[in-house]
């Protein structure tokens, strides 16, 4: 229940749950430890065992792990290519028309509370607080909570600075480790009135009609839908090719993967905002991972390990693709270290995920999550086994390439990357980013971005997994 936001009693006891509610009550759904004890054992027992294999029978070690490899490759390949096809449908993703949204009284809606998270962030919060005035909901039924950290006196000025309007107030989070989004949400959750909970991101700007759109679809599904999962895209696409390759990605995952995903039992992994959830559910499966740095995509799998669904909306968000490569790679980083995070705390308990997901939901949530920043740590090991064959074609890589893993890798290669580019080619034309045609066709040196953030994640998830690094807005000319 909401509270007083000056009770300093109430607010000292909502820090303590933001930080350490998930951890005391559910300690083994917690990313706060990276590995428990057997899963650090197994993994170094099969670190050592590959390595005694190696020395003792490197070509057969070598050739299996190829093998096994390149299985992985057309397993994950041959999924998102079903998922792709199942987006392409018309009622793959769920649509309120302009009128419907609109037509519902005021009385009618249900209250909403939207959590907007910004840290350091002075020179977008004008903008952000703009965007939220823009919302077609009414004042009374809303209530946006800025949440902003203690000791950030500069957003803080700017914010207040920019005049706050009807319906946004500041919550000011105290300062406490760990400096996540996750954590402040888990604050700001504390101070909510809404029957709806979302999030935007402080470069956000939402569809006006979002909220409305929301409410209807909630009214029109069953009551097993605990989230509504909205659109992200970018504004500034044609900044440059970095920015480009970023909106052909999201036109993609967001218009085509998850909706598929949406026609299936498996778990979707949530975006960072415009998620829309009944707050009934947080109450029953708990709020955000303070220690986790894709929060969402966790609460997404924990969604739907407890048997609710998440629905995909047919109404965007624009927002600020990164137009900096290095800014880029530590976004995208933390993206891959979180996925991993989220992997390692849902196998924990491997009995229970699968009894709540099922078996191809199971193998669908590893295929993305552990997967999908494996297989790009892994792209760099084979980009450079390629290019050691074309500059002097030693004796061994012939070796570990019998004809049986040879074929198959030669058609993830050659069949893999065009399916991939033939899907960026498709998402960028359906979503109205036809221009973007040569950030499709160079998407392999985005790969090669990929490949570099997915192993500095990799390695950060062993040195310090809970660091959140900042990704700054507000680069877009």
């Amino acid at each position: 229940m909401a509270r007083n936001l000056v009770d300093e009693e109430f607010k000292a006891a909502a820090l303590h749950d933001a930080v350490y509610g998930l951890r005391e009550k559910r300690p083994l759904s917690s990313a706060s430890v990276a590995f428990v004890p057997w899963q650090k054992w197994l993994t170094l027992g099969l670190v050592a065992a590959a390595i005694v294999a190696l020395v003792f029978a490197t070509t057969p070690t070598l050739t299996v792990l190829m093998a096994v490899c390149t299985a992985g490759y057309i397993a994950t390949l041959a999924d998102r290519l079903l998922l792709f096809s199942r987006g392409l449908a018309r009622d793959a993703i769920l649509t309120v028309d302009d009128d419907v949204a609109r037509a519902v009284p005021g009385h009618a809606l249900p209250t909403y509370t939207v959590l907007v998270p910004a840290y350091n962030e002075p020179e977008v919060v004008g903008d952000l607080i703009a965007a939220m005035a823009a919302l077609d909901y009414p004042a009374e039924k809303l209530q946006v909570l800025l949440l902003l950290e203690e000791d950030d006196a500069v957003t803080i000025a700017a914010a207040e600075q920019a005049g706050l309007g009807e319906s946004v107030q500041i919550l000011l989070v105290p300062a406490a480790d760990p400096r996540t989004k996750p954590k402040a949400c888990n604050y700001g959750l504390h101070f909510a009135t809404g029957d709806i909970v979302t999030i935007f991101d402080a470069e956000d700007l939402p569809e006006p009609l979002q909220l409305r759109r929301v409410a209807v679809a909630f009214d029109r599904l069953g009551d097993d839908v605990a989230c509504v999962q909205a659109k992200l895209a970018f504004h500034n696409g044609t900044q440059n090719m970095l920015t480009g390759w970023f909106t052909a990605d999201y036109a993609l995952w967001f218009n085509f993967v998850l909706p598929g995903l949406m026609r299936s039992n498996s778990p979707i992994p949530l975006g960072g905002t415009s998620n829309h959830i009944r707050r009934a559910v947080f109450d029953e499966i708990g709020a955000w991972d303070p220690y986790n740095v894709t929060e969402d995509a966790d609460l997404g799998v924990r969604i739907a390990e407890s048997g609710y669904r998440t629905a995909v909306l047919d109404s965007t968000t624009m927002e600020e693709a990164n137009s900096d490569p290095i800014n880029w790679i530590r976004q995208r980083s933390r993206w891959y270290k979180g996925y991993l995070q989220t992997w390692l705390v849902h196998v924990r308990r491997p009995v229970q995920l699968w009894r709540g997901i099922g078996t191809v939901g199971m193998l669908r949530f590893t295929t993305l999550l552990a997967g999908t920043p494996i297989i790009a740590c892994l792209n760099m090991v084979f980009w450079l086994i390629t290019i050691a064959w074309l500059l002097g074609q030693p004796f061994l890589i012939e070796e570990i390439f019998p004809w049986y893993v040879y074929f198959p890798a030669l058609i993830s290669l050659v069949f893999g990357n065009s399916a991939v580019l033939y899907m960026n080619l498709v998402a960028c034309r359906e979503t109205g980013n036809s221009a973007l045609w040569l950030a499709c066709l160079t998407v392999p040196v985005y790969w090669l971005m990929m490949s570099v953030a997915a192993i500095k994640g990799t390695y950060q998830l062993i040195r310090n997994p809970s660091y959140w690094e900042k990704t700054f807005h507000g680069l877009s000319s």
